[in-house]
């Protein structure tokens, strides 16, 4: 899922190809591998793992031998991370390769079309399914076979192609998943990220969605979907490499806070289809939601939290009552589990030891397990009796952001299908709701081109002795989340309460200029947040309010306000989250902070 490139040109392929993924080892991966055309015979070579097992299986390229080939790092997404799920995959007559980042989301369909056809499947990939449609289309002409093979193609994708009838071209696609073009003089290159062909060349053309790139040593010629020739602009970069990484930003936590909408729908999107929730990867299909009296969510962490954001969605669709424990309390604390308990388990990495632990000791009970993770072919994935992934991608800062909207989102929608299928829904809600599921990455957008004050506000509140967080219901739920976020990289004392918890001892810690975050974007509770508000500011506190837009009654009580678009008020969590992780990003940026690796902290906790 993570990163392709491609290269045709006079020198030896496989070292550029190498270099190239070495060079995108930063967005995280579990695979790689290479595909080297040269006198019309396809090589490859992949492995699971680190890249350097690729370099050392390949003496760095040298046992490879051509002058153009196709690279790729793997973030797995369908099939576990083996040697033969990795990237480039073959047909099965040796002509054609490819690689592919992204999700085909009709893949199963297009598996069984291909097998009743003849065609053998080596890996349980969805990208396989393309290098066989490629084939399946090939009347001699290897761009026609590409776009016919794309057109039935139903997700997002960045294509790589190479064909052995046809050794002096590349093909490169996308859909819905970054793709460059790299210009060189007498080579070129395509790649999902400009920091694998930055060595090599400054100068890119962007390819745009439903493009495809035919690409040889001397020439570059882009086609719409249709086949028509299109125009290109070359754009000239000059990022130096550890930017490029980044894609421009500063850290890789504000990078992944604004890929949110991406990651969003790439979560909710192969489960959304003509107005149905299906969760045909998992299996959840066909479970029966009728044997379930009670949900238990366990998590660590900010998975905890969405958690407890998810357990006032599920109460409110389901009508089944909902225990959200920490993991590491709930492992030990002979827990009453019986064969009607529905246990979901959230970890973004699959591996966090105390979730591992209290998911053994729950389903040893008799439990039914589903388990939300983002790394595919982790414990947790494995140990679970149905799996859903949040394709989140890989996070490289510390602190969680699109892994914890992903697994909102995927609560969301779990919540609105059995809601369903419970019949505590009638279509009518249940469409609405559906559609205000479907609009969140938009939402997201919007929360995040809204608050332009964001960062000078960190000016004001960084260097405060402790910051208070207040909010009702899945207000609350989100205050939890916005203080670690806090905590977590700015260093500063941060705390979550209830507001109407307030008059029974929090109060007494509020003081003159005490900085209060009070979230107030549940409209069913906006007036006793707001008395709440009252109540503090009565007593010196100074506030900063997060509601929806077109909230005129918080002008009055608070001292600076931020604002996210109307939204659905059991989804509010997954859009009011994202002022309060730029608040913590700012605040940190501003005390000086080691924002992506803060101390003392691990991304994944596999130890108890």
């Amino acid at each position: 899922m993570c990163g392709v490139i491609g290269y045709t040109g006079n020198m030896e392929a496989a070292p550029i190809l190498l270099e190239g993924l070495k060079k995108l080892e930063y967005r995280g991966y579990d695979s790689a591998g290479i595909a080297v055309l040269d006198k019309n015979v396809i090589s490859i070579s992949k492995v699971s793992g680190r890249i350097a097992h690729l370099c050392e299986k390949t003496d760095d390229g040298k046992l490879l031998h051509g002058c153009i080939g196709i690279g790729h790092t793997r973030w797995a997404t369908h099939g576990a991370p083996t040697d033969t799920n990795a990237h480039p995959h073959m047909s099965n007559d040796g002509r054609f390769a490819v690689v592919h980042n992204g999700i085909i989301e009709n893949y199963l369909m297009l598996r069984d079309e291909l097998k009743a056809k003849g065609y053998h499947f080596e890996s349980q990939t969805d990208t396989e399914v393309i290098v066989h449609l490629i084939d399946m289309y090939d009347t001699g002409d290897f761009r026609k076979a590409v776009m016919k093979a794309a057109s039935r193609l139903q997700g997002s994708y960045a294509l790589g192609v190479i064909c052995a009838d046809d050794p002096d071209k590349l093909i490169a696609v996308r859909e819905y998943s970054p793709l460059l073009i790299g210009v060189g003089i007498g080579e070129n290159y395509f790649a999902s990220d400009v920091t694998a062909i930055v060595p090599y060349t400054r100068n890119v053309i962007y390819l745009d969605d439903g493009q495809l790139a035919e690409i040889t040593k001397e020439n570059i010629v882009v086609y719409d979907c249709t086949g028509k020739k299109v125009p290109k602009e070359i754009n000239h970069i000059s990022w130096d490499v550890q930017d490029a990484e980044k894609g421009g930003y500063a850290h890789f936590m504000l990078k992944e806070i604004m890929e949110q909408p991406g990651a969003v729908k790439a979560a909710m999107t192969p489960r959304m289809k003509d107005g149905e929730i299906c969760w045909e990867e998992s299996g959840l299909d066909s479970f029966d939601v009728h044997s379930v009296s009670r949900i238990v969510i366990t998590a660590c962490g900010s998975a905890y939290y969405a958690g407890s954001a998810g357990r006032y969605v599920f109460e409110q669709l389901c009508r089944i009552p909902v225990q959200v424990e920490l993991a590491s309390e709930l492992r030990y604390s002979n827990p009453i589990i019986d064969g009607q308990t529905l246990l979901i388990v959230l970890s973004q990495s699959g591996e966090t030891a105390d979730t591992i632990a209290a998911m053994r000791e729950c389903m040893k009970r008799g439990a039914k397990s589903l388990a939300i993770v983002n790394v595919v072919g982790s414990t947790i994935a494995k140990i679970a009796d149905h799996t859903v992934y949040t394709w989140a991608g890989p996070e490289i800062a510390v602190a969680t952001t699109k892994g914890y909207t992903t697994q909102l989102t995927v609560l969301y929608l779990l919540a609105l299908w059995m809601g369903r299928k419970l019949g505590t829904l009638d279509e009518e809600s249940y469409h609405m709701l559906y559609e205000s599921i479907r609009a969140l990455p938009k939402v997201i957008q919007d929360a995040l081109d809204m608050n332009p004050m964001i960062k000078k506000l960190a000016g004001k509140y960084h260097d405060a002795k402790a910051l208070f967080f207040i909010g009702r219901n899945t207000d609350y739920a989100t205050a939890l989340e916005g203080a670690l976020k806090m905590k977590e990289i700015s260093y500063l004392h941060s705390e979550a309460y209830a507001a109407g918890e307030l008059k029974h001892g929090t109060i007494a810690l509020i003081d003159d200029h005490q900085p209060v975050i009070a979230l107030c974007c549940n409209s069913l509770l906006q007036e006793k947040t707001i008395s709440n508000i009252v109540e503090v500011k009565a007593r010196g506190a100074e506030v900063l309010a997060v509601t929806c837009k077109g909230n005129q009654n918080i002008l009055s009580v608070a001292d600076d306000v931020l604002y996210i678009p109307k939204v659905e008020p059991i989804f509010s969590t997954v859009a009011e989250i994202i002022p309060l992780q730029l608040l913590a990003y700012y605040v940190a940026e501003e005390n000086g902070c080691d924002i992506d690796k803060p101390k003392n902290l691990a991304k994944s906790v596999t130890v108890e």
